[in-house]
């Protein structure tokens, strides 16, 4: 299922351009951060980092319902966007709310069992133990609570049990993805060095010392204006491709394996004299 949907991906990529206006603006916003982080530091690109990926994420559910209703303009992208805006951001935050938890426990945990603060490889395989089992499972909420109309909780559950009902294809899918965003990165690192070589060739006479001593105020240093516009249109074109590739074929991914949609039963009844509930 994971090749027939990249192929349906691109397909709809090139059937409805509208559904690369994120990609755009995505990487607009990326190109101006990194222009905002060479200016200026990271005072005021760390604190815009949160406001830009708000803005993209309404981008993203307005592409998602554009991918469910199989047409659509510019106009309809953002009323879809903001109509399952909360429907993608709310599961989002109660993702991150809860894998924050279980690092911090397990940290906590990790320094009473060693007597101090464990070292930061632990600290770091810890988080990694806990994000990508939690990315591999949730990774279909948004496109679960746009394609179903679902809540934050439902979502999330909806999520978890396509990708356990088909975690072979799911592997698959990651592993496309991955290949695909490797070779684009790649190659994109390729042009990015022969387009600064000239500014970047001191490094490679860099001893251990040197290379241990460096840093990145050194690194904008040897960049110059001319390296931050190159690097910044090089973001661009990156995050151009990726998101909307990645955004579409997760979407057609989806709904080839998702089978029948979720269905959420209501029960309908009434509680008596005596606070006994009956069912109709």
């Amino acid at each position: 299922m994971a090749l027939p949907a990249l192929k349906e991906s691109l397909g709809l990529l090139a059937k409805l351009p509208v559904l690369w206006i994120p990609g755009l603006v995505a990487g607009l916003l990326g190109a101006g951060l990194w222009v905002l982080l060479f200016t200026s530091g990271t005072f005021f690109a760390s604190r815009l980092i949160i406001i830009f990926g708000l803005v993209i994420l309404l981008f993203i559910a307005g592409m998602l319902g554009i991918i469910k209703k199989g047409e659509g303009g510019f106009s309809v992208l953002v009323r879809e966007g903001v109509r399952y805006y909360f429907r993608v951001l709310l599961p989002q935050i109660v993702i991150v709310f809860a894998v924050t938890l279980v690092i911090l426990f397990l940290m906590m945990v990790a320094t009473l069992v060693l007597g101090g603060t464990p070292d930061i490889s632990i600290l770091s395989l810890i988080s990694l133990v806990i994000i990508i089992p939690a990315l591999f499972f949730t990774v279909f909420y948004d496109t679960a609570a746009v394609f179903e109309d679902l809540k934050v909780l439902d979502s999330i559950r909806r999520s978890i049990s396509v990708v356990v009902t088909n975690a072979g294809n799911v592997i698959l899918f990651f592993i496309i993805c991955t290949v695909y965003c490797v070779a684009l990165i790649f190659a994109l690192i390729i042009v990015w060095t022969i387009s600064l070589y000239d500014k970047l060739q001191p490094i490679t006479t860099f001893n251990e010392t040197q290379m241990a001593a460096f840093t990145p105020d050194q690194l904008f240093a040897l960049f110059g204006q001319d390296g931050m516009w190159i690097t910044a249109v090089i973001i661009f074109i990156g995050v151009l491709i990726l998101v909307p590739l990645i955004t579409t074929y997760k979407a057609c991914f989806y709904r080839k394996i998702a089978g029948s949609p979720m269905v959420i039963q209501q029960v309908t009844g009434e509680y008596d004299s005596k606070g006994r509930w009956y069912k109709y």
